[in-house]
C-alpha cells in the first residue's frame, strides 16, 4: 500500500518530478560518459606504451638498468628467449641490441637509442611495421634504419636517404656505419619517435663485435592478467637477471591506471554534492505543498513510521527511476563509441606529446556501475531523511486546518 501511494505521489506534480529526474539522468549519463572517456584515454595511452615501449616483462642484466653501457650484455640471450618463448602464457618474445648512439646528417646530429630488431620477432611484440608511414620495412640489403618522420623532417631526411650512425663497440672503441633510411615511423609518440631509431640486430651486432650480442628480452603475454605470475616465475628461473614489468620499469604507467578510481570518486562526490541539495528542496517543497493532506493521513490512523518511510520511499523511487535511466543512456553512448571511436585528430598534436592515440574508445568495468548506483541510493536516502523528518514534526489537528 505504502509502495503504491508513493509511486502515485511521485507524479503529483510531474513537472517538478520530471525536472529533478532529468537532472539526476543527465548527471548520470555525463558521470558514465565523463568516466568511460577517461578510461578510454588511459587505456589508449598504457597499450601504447605496453605495445610500442615497455611490453609486458623485460629482461636486463642489473648493470644495464643502471647504465646502457654496451658491454652490460645479456648472457645466453638467444637461449633464453628459446626457453621463453615455448612457454604457454608467452604470445611473443624478441631480443634487442640496444645503444646510445649520434645520428649523423647532412644537415645536422643528434643523439638518439639505436635499437637493434630482429625484424620477424619484432613486429609480433610492437607491431612496428603498422607504424610506418612512408616507405616499407625491412626488406633485402644490410644497413637499412627506420626512424621516426618527426626525426627525419627535423633533419631534412627522406627516404632512401644515407646516415651515419656512430656508437661505442665491445672493445670501448668508437666505430660507425653507414644506414640507408627505408621508412619512416609514426608510432604517436612523438618522444619516442624523435628518440630511437630501428636497425637490424645483425647489422648492429657485426658493427659494435659480438654475432649474439643483446641488451633486452621483451616478452608480450597473451593474458595481461598472467603478468604478476610470470613474472614472478621468470625472477626464479634467471635470479642473476633483472625481471620487470611493465609497471615497474614505468612507474607512471601504473600511476595512470591507478588515478582512474581516483577520478570516478570526485566526479560522483561532486555529483552527489549538487545532487543532494536539489533533491532535498525538491521533497521539501512537496512535503510543505501536501501538509494538509498529511495531516489527514495521521489524523485517521496513519503512524509517524508509516509517513517517514512513505517519503523516503518516494526520494528512493525518484532517484532509481531517473539513475537507471541514465546508466541506460550512458551503457548505450559507450556502446555506439566503443565501435567507432571519438577522433581526436584536431588534437593529435598534444596527444601525440602523451603517447596517446588520436582515435579514444570509451570503455567502462561494469563495477562502476554497480558503484554508481550505490552512491545514487546513498544519496537520496540521505535527502529523503530532512524531509521525512518535518512531515512527521507536522501537528495533524493544525495541518488539517491548512490552506
Amino acid at each position: 500500500m505504502i509502495l503504491k501511494m508513493s509511486w502515485r505521489n511521485i507524479w503529483r506534480s510531474p513537472l517538478r518530478s520530471l525536472v529533478v529526474m532529468g537532472a539526476i539522468t543527465i548527471g548520470t549519463w555525463a558521470i558514465i560518459f565523463l568516466m568511460s572517456f577517461s578510461f578510454g584515454m588511459v587505456k589508449s595511452y598504457v597499450n601504447n606504451a605496453i605495445r610500442m615501449e615497455t611490453s609486458h616483462i623485460q629482461i636486463h642484466t642489473p648493470a644495464f638498468k643502471e647504465d646502457r653501457e654496451v658491454g652490460n650484455l645479456l648472457p645466453e640471450a638467444e637461449s633464453k628467449l628459446a626457453t621463453i618463448k615455448s612457454s604457454a602464457e608467452v604470445e611473443a618474445a624478441t631480443v634487442r641490441t640496444i645503444l646510445n648512439a649520434m645520428l649523423v646528417a647532412p644537415k645536422g646530429t643528434r643523439g638518439v637509442i639505436a635499437r637493434g630488431i630482429d625484424e620477424n620477432e619484432e613486429i609480433k611484440v610492437t607491431e612496428i611495421d603498422q607504424q610506418i608511414v612512408e616507405g616499407s620495412y625491412f626488406g633485402k640489403g644490410k644497413n637499412q634504419v627506420l626512424m621516426g618522420k618527426s626525426l627525419a623532417e627535423k633533419l631534412g631526411l627522406k627516404i632512401r636517404k644515407k646516415v651515419v650512425l656512430q656508437f661505442q663497440n665491445l672493445d670501448g672503441e668508437i666505430t660507425a656505419g653507414a644506414f640507408r633510411i627505408v621508412g619512416l615511423i609514426d608510432s604517436g609518440n612523438k618522444m619516442r619517435d624523435d628518440g630511437s631509431v630501428f636497425v637490424r640486430r645483425g647489422d648492429l651486432n657485426r658493427l659494435i663485435g659480438s654475432e649474439k650480442a643483446g641488451h633486452e628480452i621483451a616478452i608480450f603475454l597473451k593474458d595481461a592478467e598472467q603478468i604478476q605470475a610470470k613474472t614472478a616465475a621468470l625472477k626464479t628461473d634467471y635470479s642473476n637477471d633483472l625481471i620487470e614489468s611493465y609497471t615497474e620499469i614505468s612507474p607512471d604507467i601504473k600511476l595512470y591506471e591507478t588515478q582512474i578510481g581516483t577520478s570516478f570518486a570526485v566526479f560522483v562526490g561532486i555529483f552527489m554534492l549538487a545532487l543532494i541539495f536539489g533533491i532535498i528542496n525538491t521533497m521539501l517543497m512537496a512535503v510543505l505543498e501536501r501538509t494538509r493532506e498529511l495531516g489527514m493521513l495521521m489524523s485517521v490512523g496513519m503512524n509517524k513510521g508509516r509517513v517517514f518511510g512513505m517519503i523516503v520511499l518516494e526520494t528512493l523511487m525518484l532517484g532509481l527511476v531517473a539513475a537507471i535511466t541514465g546508466m541506460i543512456l550512458g551503457w548505450i553512448t559507450i556502446q555506439y563509441f566503443s565501435g567507432s571511436g571519438i577522433d581526436l585528430s584536431s588534437f593529435s598534436a598534444g596527444l601525440k606529446q602523451f603517447g596517446m592515440s588520436t582515435i579514444i574508445y570509451p570503455a567502462l568495468d561494469g563495477a562502476y556501475y554497480l558503484q554508481l548506483t550505490i552512491s545514487i541510493i546513498i544519496t537520496t536516502l540521505l535527502a529523503s531523511l530532512y524531509p521525512a523528518y518535518k512531515a512527521i514534526k507536522l501537528r495533524p489537528v493544525e495541518a488539517v486546518r491548512k490552506i
